[in-house]
C-alpha cells in the first residue's frame, strides 16, 4: 500500500511537471508564431513600399530621358544647318539620277543615237546647275556637294555598266570605274553617319535638309568624270558613225583607266575632301 501510494503521487508530480512543461512549450510557440506573422506583415509592407519607390522612380527616370531627347533635339536643330534643298542645281541633279536607268535601256535596246543626245543633254545639265550654284548664292546647298558627285556616279556607273553589257567597254575598265565608285559611297555614307549628333536614327539620317557635311571632290576626280563622259560619248557614238575600236578611243579607254585610280587615290591623300558643318555659317557649297 505505501508503494502504491508513493508510485501515485509520484506520477501526479510528473502528471504536474509534464503539463508546466507543455503550457511553457505552447506559449513559446505561439510568441515565435506571432513575431513571425508580424515579421511577415512588415516586410509586405516593407515590399509594397519598395515597389512604388520602384515605379516611381521609374516613372521619373522615363519623364528624364524623354526631357533629355527633345533638350537634345533642340540643340541639335540649333547646330545643324538647315537649308532649302529646292533648289534648280538640286533639281537637275534629280533629272540626271532619274534618267540613268533610261539611258541604260537605250543602250541595252541598241538605240544609240537617242541614248548619245541624252547624254549630251545630262552633260550639260551637269555643268548648268555647278554655274548657277556658283553664280547666285540661294541656289547654292550643303546636299548639292553631295547630290551633284553622287548623279555624275550613278550616270558613270549606269553607262558603264551598260555598255560592257553590249561589249562595248572592257569589263576590266568597267569593274575598276563601279569598284571605286562604290567606295567612294560607302566612304561618304559612313561620314554622313560620324558627322549626325546624336540620337543617331534613321529619319534624321535621311533628312536632307539637316545638312552636316559637305563634300569637296577634288581636281583629278573632277578631270576624271569629264573623261569618262568623253570615253562614254565617243563609245555611244562609234558604232552610229563606225569608228568602234578605233586607235583614239583605245587610248583614251587607257587614260580613263589611269585617270580613274588616280582619282581614287586623291581622295585618300587629300584631307580637304570634307568639311563638318557646326554652327550655322554663310559659306557658300562648292559644287
Amino acid at each position: 500500500m505505501v508503494m502504491s501510494y508513493c508510485t501515485i503521487l509520484r506520477f501526479k508530480q510528473s502528471a504536474t511537471l509534464n503539463k508546466y512543461l507543455l503550457e511553457k512549450c505552447l506559449k513559446q510557440y505561439l510568441t515565435y508564431r506571432a513575431s513571425v506573422y508580424s515579421t511577415g506583415i512588415s516586410n509586405n509592407h516593407k515590399n509594397c513600399v519598395s515597389k512604388n519607390e520602384r515605379t516611381a522612380r521609374r516613372k521619373a527616370l522615363r519623364s528624364q530621358i524623354f526631357q533629355d531627347i527633345k533638350q537634345t533635339k533642340r540643340k541639335v536643330e540649333a547646330i545643324i544647318e538647315k537649308e532649302n534643298i529646292w533648289t534648280i542645281p538640286n533639281f537637275l541633279c534629280v533629272g540626271r539620277i532619274v534618267t540613268s536607268p533610261y539611258l541604260s535601256y537605250l543602250i541595252l535596246s541598241q538605240d544609240y543615237q537617242v541614248a548619245l543626245w541624252l547624254l549630251i543633254i545630262a552633260g550639260f545639265s551637269d555643268m548648268a546647275d555647278g554655274w548657277i550654284a556658283r553664280t547666285w548664292t540661294s541656289q547654292a546647298s550643303k546636299l548639292g556637294s553631295i547630290l551633284d558627285p553622287a548623279a555624275d556616279k550613278l550616270l558613270v556607273g549606269t553607262l558603264f555598266l551598260s555598255l560592257a553589257w553590249v561589249g562595248l567597254v572592257p569589263i576590266p575598265l568597267t569593274c575598276l570605274v563601279i569598284v571605286r565608285d562604290v567606295a567612294l559611297v560607302s566612304a561618304a555614307s559612313y561620314i554622313r553617319y560620324r558627322s549626325l549628333p546624336p540620337p543617331k536614327t534613321l529619319v534624321r539620317y535621311f533628312d536632307l535638309t539637316h545638312a552636316t557635311v559637305q563634300l569637296a571632290p577634288t581636281y583629278i576626280s573632277k578631270i576624271n568624270t569629264g573623261i569618262q563622259l568623253s570615253f562614254v560619248a565617243g563609245t555611244l557614238a562609234a558604232p552610229i558613225f563606225h569608228f568602234v575600236n578605233h586607235p583614239v578611243l583605245v587610248g583614251l579607254c587607257y587614260i580613263t583607266a589611269l585617270t580613274t585610280l588616280a582619282g581614287g587615290i586623291s581622295y585618300l591623300l587629300s584631307k580637304n575632301t570634307y568639311k563638318l558643318l557646326g554652327k550655322k555659317t554663310d559659306t557658300k557649297s562648292s559644287r
